[in-house]
């Protein structure tokens, strides 16, 4: 991109994102032109950008990106129209001042190569000047004039069909004309409405699209979710989507823009041409694009929010210290059975059949077995899957565990995606010797231990925290929670000694290569003792190095340093603080360390260290609590000790949940019965909200009240809405 168009650019850049200084824009740009990572900028570049973090950056450059191809658009269309001797300085600027890709290709619509339509066949037989000319709204008579375009070396036979041909010119002159469309685009989407209609109603069995049999919204009114369940009626081919739109304003409109001069006897012709126009090319295509537009709106509120979930389900609080006996259920092929060690190693495989069609002395061999499991390997927690037969395996662990001499807490489980990651490449080279349910239940088991390390190694899509998922833009999901992923992988760190490569590709500056060798070379050299030993990982370069290592942590190393997020390039600062506060190395970590590191002032401390002061802050932070994991502040999983079922609940029952899942609608809770809960977001706050992530977030252990059991279709509304008494 030549600098003229990258200045042309940033203007609009920053016109757009006007809450940003140009200084961060251009910083912002620059470092990524550099190779940094979004990461490494938000966390050690804070000072250069004004202290943005991963989703403004990653906002500048998504604009920036799309600023840069509607750019390159606008040259590629001046350069068509020139090429064909008909750029004017008028429509010059106005594609030029074109802010949207949409008005660049309404602009240049009339000049693109179309294919062969009924007014290219008119123009070619020689009658495009009768159309002209019956815009001119002469007085004189029109059969006459027409009569003068019969010809048969044209093909054209009588006066009507030369008057035939003219309309189908006109109608599409019409049609593409950029200021008709633009309006009439923005009447339709302000007045319009959305309506839907039950096309077959035998394909809709359970009853899923009922609500939009016969449904109408206005398009300014209506909601996301709505457009994608729509979208979603009409490919299965249950409903028939379309606008309602009071058409007779619209031809008001062009009435008023065409017709000069209505006693010319041009006019009635001219009214067909732009009725017809308006019926076969503007409506339909207008529909199509506010529906696009609708659609990818929809879409991208749809992929913000699975962003949302999934960044909150990755961030759960890990249970860590503890071990754990993951329970894969099922009723015929038998539970898994997995006790892994705090560390995620595998300490035992099983499997019982507690369930029927099992006989009585399989039921009852598979309860000794799973009590002499957990006392064997003194288990500390249950992590049961919430898949077929969770609800028969509850009642199993919880009947069980009231039989030891000691408390023991079971966990259920999101075990979506479980299936997937047991099958997959990754599974495969991890346990080689198990079969697909075992790793399923290893899978479980860490789940609770380490929920971010083990849910990175399956496709995101496949989490189970998702809304429409399907129905929106593959690419651009994929590119969201590959984001969401990316970040929360680097705000927590990674330990580089435990860490699995599917875990360490996610980290700044690393991909699946240098991943694989980081692991490669642990296992070959054993762990690491320093983070300095990174350079010596095969294809890991200066700038990988640069990027990764300020978020990998190596605890017990021979630098306490190395188990912070404080980069090395900063070390020499960082021992500088230390002294400042009349510390040693050895002393990082303690309570001591803490109190004298909480008396120092932070902007004289910045002026010392010839440091910024953001960046001091995060130093000073890292220096009192080394190895700190952000996810230890957030809820703690909800541990249960025995069952509920639907036929318990009662209108009005308090409970405590885990929210599983967040759409636009409202929340659903695991209160521990097989079938979560929904809570409809007027039941979540008593003032209004704009939408339920503002009030509970995905991982939330939250208080519900009972307000309504439907045995029948195995639906159970709850409410955040304490009830009165």
């Amino acid at each position: 991109m030549t600098e003229t168009n990258e200045t042309i650019v940033l203007d609009l850049l920053k016109n757009e994102l006007k809450s940003y200084s140009k200084k961060q824009l251009t910083t912002v740009l620059d470092l990524l032109a550099e190779g940094n990572t979004v990461p490494f900028i938000a966390r050690y570049r804070k000072e250069m950008t004004g202290t943005l973090d991963e989703v403004q950056i990653r906002e500048i450059e998504e604009r920036h990106s799309y600023l840069t191809n509607l750019e390159k658009r606008k040259n590629d269309v001046l350069r068509s129209i020139e090429d064909q001797g008909k750029l004017t300085p008028e429509l010059e600027g106005k594609i030029k001042k074109a802010a949207k890709m949409q008005l660049v290709e309404d602009l240049y619509r009339p000049f693109k190569q179309k294919r062969r339509t009924k007014a290219t066949i008119a123009k070619e037989s020689g009658l495009e000047p009768l159309a002209q000319w019956l815009l001119t709204f002469p007085t004189e008579d029109i059969l006459a004039e027409a009569e003068k375009y019969v010809s048969d070396e044209n093909q054209v036979a009588t006066s009507a069909d030369a008057l035939a041909g003219a309309h189908e010119i006109l109608a599409e002159l019409i049609g593409d004309e950029p200021k008709y469309r633009t309006w009439i685009r923005e009447y339709s989407s302000k007045n319009g409405a959305i309506t839907a209609k039950v096309k077959n109603v035998d394909k809709d069995e359970k009853g899923t699209f009922e609500m939009y049999y016969d449904y109408s919204e206005p398009l300014s009114k209506v909601a996301s979710h709505r457009i994608l369940a729509m979208n979603r009626g009409e490919k299965e081919d249950i409903l028939k989507v379309s606008f309602d739109l009071d058409e007779r304003r619209i031809h008001d409109y062009l009435e008023k823009q065409l017709i000069e001069q209505p006693q010319s006897t041009a006019a009635p012709f001219i009214t067909a041409a732009y009725e017809d126009s308006y019926k076969r090319f503007i409506g339909p295509s207008i529909e199509r694009e506010i529906r696009a537009e609708l659609t990818e709106t929809a879409g991208e509120q749809a992929i913000h929010i699975f962003g949302e979930n999934l960044r909150n389900l990755l961030l759960q609080a890990p249970l860590k210290g503890k071990i754990v006996l993951g329970l894969d259920p099922a009723y015929r092929t038998g539970c898994k059975l997995a006790v892994i060690d705090p560390t995620g190693k595998v300490l035992a495989i099983d499997v019982i059949y507690p369930h029927k069609p099992a006989g009585a002395a399989a039921r009852a061999e598979a309860a000794d077995k799973f009590k002499q499991l957990v006392e064997s390997y003194e288990v500390e927690m249950i992590a049961i899957g919430n898949g077929t037969a969770s609800r028969e395996s509850e009642t199993f662990v919880a009947e069980n565990l009231k039989e030891l001499d000691r408390q023991v807490f079971y966990v259920i489980v999101n075990e979506a995606g479980a299936s997937v990651y047991s099958a997959s490449k990754t599974a495969r080279e991890e346990f080689p010797d198990l079969q697909v349910e075992q790793r399923s239940a290893v899978s479980i088991a860490r789940r609770l231990q380490d929920p971010l390390a083990e849910l990175v190694k399956i496709d995101p899509k496949s989490v189970g925290v998702g809304q429409y998922q399907h129905d929106v833009s593959q690419k651009r999901l994929e590119e969201r929670l590959d984001f969401v992923v990316e970040t929360a992988v680097n705000q927590v760190g990674v330990n580089v000694n435990t860490a699995s490569a599917p875990l360490l590709q996610h980290v700044a500056g690393l991909n699946k290569t240098t991943a694989t060798n980081v692991v490669a070379y642990r296992e070959e050299n054993g762990r690491f003792a320093s983070r300095a030993q990174l350079k010596k990982v095969s294809r890991l370069g200066p700038k990988a190095y640069e990027q990764a290592v300020g978020f990998l942590r190596i605890i017990d190393g021979k630098n306490v340093l190395d188990n912070t997020g404080i980069h090395p390039e900063t070390y020499k600062e960082a021992k500088e603080i230390l002294e400042l506060a009349e510390l040693s190395l050895a002393k990082v970590g303690s309570m001591e360390a803490k109190k004298a590191l909480e008396k120092l002032d932070l902007a004289l401390l910045a002026e010392q260290v010839g440091l910024g002061k953001e960046t001091v802050k995060d130093m000073v932070q890292a220096l009192s609590q080394p190895g700190r994991d952000l996810r230890d502040e957030l809820s703690a999983p909800l541990l249960r000790t025995d069952v509920l079922s639907m036929e318990d609940l009662v209108p009005g029952m308090e409970l405590e949940g885990t929210v599983r899942n967040v759409v636009d609608f409202g929340a659903f809770v695991d209160i521990g019965v097989k079938q979560d809960g929904m809570v409809h977001i007027s039941k979540l706050s008593k003032g209004y909200i704009q939408h339920p992530t503002n009030v509970v977030s995905v991982g939330d252990v939250v208080t519900v009240w009972v307000d309504d059991v439907d045995l029948k279709k195995g639906r159970i509304a709850l409410t955040m809405l304490k009830p009165k008494e």
